[in-house]
């Protein structure tokens, strides 16, 4: 019977999202209200339920993808990510320019979002494009796939986060081997990908290319330089290693870990810490002639388009939370244990069948992980990497087969002016080769560590 409710409850949602347009957050808070009903979750303790679920995961979820946001509108508004951009392409040479994009858009993906992404490097892919010659895909798709990649395996991207919460993951250990599967994942499914359909496919520059300003608001007075661009980007990763290199030699009896320096140093490494005082380091060095009230209100705009991604998150780890009070995530689990299939396989499968159905990479990463969290809980042999290597499992289960229902691919099909047909033959195979490369190389990265 629980597992019927679980059913139900699923299709429930992806009725509501899909055929009543209802906004995800609100769907997600009916149908976790309406499950702990009939699931038999005493009146009195439903909505205790409910907010322990929602806060438990804004806890974690929304000081990382604020800073984040923060520090991405920073480095777009400054025109890092142009001077970025420039930089590598001067480097790496004409042959070499859409490489060099997408390492820019690795880059620069890790704190700004997919959408914002495209928005600030798709006038600096149309003036290469132009420059160079040829399909533009093989310029637009290594840079919007690595977008892609960062988004769905990288805190600080709400996705990830969450998940990795809701599967008790140490999110400095997260953003180590999120990077360590998302590089290889981008060279094959996304780079090597993009060489091969842009062989097949001839797609021109878009004719709006010319009025670049009706997709870019990029206000820059003088530009940072290519230096101080790239120190805040790699300020977080150098300092969450603080904590994850300090744990392991604690761990391993090398260091003391309960002394006064490591507890310090790893204090610095937490993630919520480090991107704060990368967003510090971010104003320091991108200010430029800006004055503080600008500042200000640069942060102000980040934080306006990410409320709906943040609340949709808190309201899937409420869903999670009504699971596992209820007793279905046992049931799931037992369920999962005597078909024989192993966890990172069917948290895979449950992400694919989330992405197909309702569109949203966010949603099913986080209900994937909300039905799958309470087996991994459950399961006392995994590690750490095991768990993290779940949440990269879930992350490309959620990032296939992206097609009509997915804003992403209107978003590419308005932008580089494709009809539904070229989309699908192009955006939704790329989609596709990110989910299964990235599956594969976490299923082989579970197996060896």
């Amino acid at each position: 019977m629980l597992i019927l409710i679980m059913v139900l409850a699923i299709v429930a949602l992806l009725v509501l999202i899909m055929k009543f347009k209802v906004h995800a957050f609100v769907a997600l808070l009916m149908v976790s209200l309406l499950t702990a009903l009939a699931a038999g979750i005493s009146i009195d303790k439903i909505i205790p339920t409910l907010l322990t679920g929602f806060g438990n995961t804004l806890a974690s979820v929304a000081l990382l993808v604020g800073l984040g946001a923060m520090i991405g509108r920073l480095l777009e508004i400054t025109g890092g990510a142009k001077v970025l951009a420039d930089t590598l392409i001067n480097k790496f040479g004409e042959e070499k320019a859409p490489f060099a994009l997408g390492i820019a858009a690795l880059l620069f993906g890790f704190p700004i979002f997919f959408d914002a992404g495209l928005v600030v490097m798709l006038p600096i892919v149309f003036s290469v494009a132009k420059q160079f010659g040829g399909s533009l895909l093989r310029y637009a798709f290594p840079v919007a796939g690595a977008f892609a990649v960062m988004h769905a395996f990288l805190p600080p991207h709400p996705g990830p986060v969450a998940s990795g919460d809701l599967l008790g993951v140490n999110m400095g250990l997260m953003v180590i081997v999120g990077l360590v599967c998302a590089i290889p994942t981008w060279y094959i499914g996304t780079y090597l990908f993009s060489k091969f359909i842009s062989a097949r496919v001839f797609v021109e520059l878009p004719k709006s290319f010319l009025n670049t300003a009706a997709i870019t608001e990029t206000s820059v007075q003088t530009p940072p330089s290519f230096g101080r661009v790239l120190l805040v980007l790699l300020l977080p990763i150098g300092l969450i290693l603080f904590d994850t290199g300090l744990n392991t030699l604690s761990v391993a009896k090398v260091i003391d870990g309960s002394a006064l320096w490591v507890e310090s140093l790893r204090l610095i490494g937490k993630t919520p810490v480090a991107l704060l005082i990368t967003l510090l380091v971010a104003i320091v060095l991108l200010k430029g002639d800006r004055s503080d009230e600008q500042i200000e209100n640069l942060c102000n705009s980040a934080l306006g388009p990410i409320c709906s991604i943040i609340l949709v998150t808190g309201a899937g780890g409420m869903f999670g939370g009504v699971l596992r009070a209820s007793g279905i995530g046992d049931e799931i689990s037992n369920l999962l244990s005597n078909t024989g299939m192993p966890i990172i396989i069917a948290a895979f499968i449950i992400a694919v069948a989330m992405r197909v159905a309702q569109g949203s990479a966010t949603v099913a990463l986080t209900t994937a992980a909300a039905l799958v969290a309470p087996t991994v809980a459950a399961s006392t042999d995994l590690s750490q990497f095991d768990r993290c290597f779940i949440v990269i499992a879930i992350a490309s289960g959620a990032t296939v087969l992206s097609h009509v229902n997915d804003s992403g691919f209107w978003l590419m099909s308005r932008f580089l002016e494709m009809d539904t047909k070229t989309t699908l033959k192009t955006w939704t195979a790329l989609e596709t080769s990110i989910g299964v490369v990235g599956f594969i190389i976490a299923l082989i990265g579970s197996i060896l560590l």
